[in-house]
């Protein structure tokens, strides 16, 4: 085997180690712990699994409601400019359009805390203390009828929330890889 040969044999073969590698890892960083993946899970689940402690009223809810919502949602979750987020129970059956809102096609309560937390207000995500959270969750889930005016919702109420649409949906389960 010529020098030419055994030089291009040794760079196809470092080629394909190589290549081998970085299919391996793509080399974008260090592996972290759990430990360090802990305070970025900010997850919530349906059963309420992750909710932090706290609690909350409509009535406190209405005046941060009032202070951080009402500018893109409208007066009392009516809508305008952006979403409402009252109105429409019952609206999914039928051949008229249907309103998707807070009351009528979200399945689980705690998924207004989830998400109010991870992305409202809108132009200062992530601002609200858990008392604000439980207590917008409240006052929304007041202006739709689900709770009473009177109701506190914290870890352990607002998962036992029952929304109006929760049998409306399929649960989703991954296929197993084969």
């Amino acid at each position: 085997m010529s020098t030419h040969n055994s030089a291009l044999a040794a760079a196809c073969a470092l080629g394909l180690l190589s290549s081998a590698a970085l299919a391996d890892s793509p080399n974008l960083g260090k592996v972290i712990t759990p430990e360090q993946v802990a305070p970025w899970d900010i997850s919530i689940s349906p059963d309420g699994a992750g909710l932090p402690p706290g609690s909350g009223t409509p009535k406190q809810g209405e005046a941060v409601y009032a202070s951080k919502c009402l500018a893109c949602h409208g007066d009392k979750g009516a809508g305008k400019p952006n979403d409402a987020l009252v109105g429409g129970i019952g609206s999914l059956v039928g051949d008229k359009p249907a309103i998707k809102t807070v009351g009528s096609f979200w399945p689980y309560a705690t998924t207004i805390f989830d998400y109010v937390r991870r992305a409202m207000p809108y132009n200062e995500s992530k601002t609200l203390t858990n008392e604000e959270l439980y207590a917008v969750a409240a006052y929304i889930l007041q202006l739709n009828g689900i709770i009473g005016e009177n109701e506190t919702m914290n870890a352990q109420t607002l998962p036992r929330v029952r929304m109006p649409n929760r049998d409306g949906f399929v649960t989703f389960v991954p296929a197993k890889p084969k």
